[in-house]
């Protein structure tokens, strides 16, 4: 995942420090936050089933979910960065949605 950097340069998810998050850099830990990204199931599938098409299948991503040993962690990720788009943690964003406002 791609996003702009200082000065305009694209970076590579991950790549800035959390430095650069100011006071917000205690919320983070990249360390602990990548290491359950690289165990994730989906990083060694298809992409495109988490990401399917308005309309497409979210059967295949959630069958994967469900066996994943970091899927707490991703729920996690996604809910406390507002994912809008694809499967996190077995859920669709519609399902995420649902989810945080029982929360409240």
């Amino acid at each position: 995942m791609q996003g702009l950097g200082d000065g305009g340069r694209v970076v590579e998810w991950g790549e800035r420090s959390t430095e650069d998050l100011g006071v917000f850099s205690g919320f983070f830990d990249e360390t602990e936050e990548q290491e359950w990204q690289e165990r994730a199931l989906c990083a060694q599938t298809d992409p495109e089933a988490f990401f399917p098409e308005k309309g497409g299948s979210t059967r295949e991503a959630k069958r994967i979910c469900l066996g994943c040993e970091v899927r707490s962690e991703c729920l996690e990720y996604a809910l406390a960065h507002d994912e809008r788009f694809g499967i996190w943690g077995g859920l669709s964003e519609r399902e995420r949605r649902k989810l945080k406002k029982r929360a409240v």
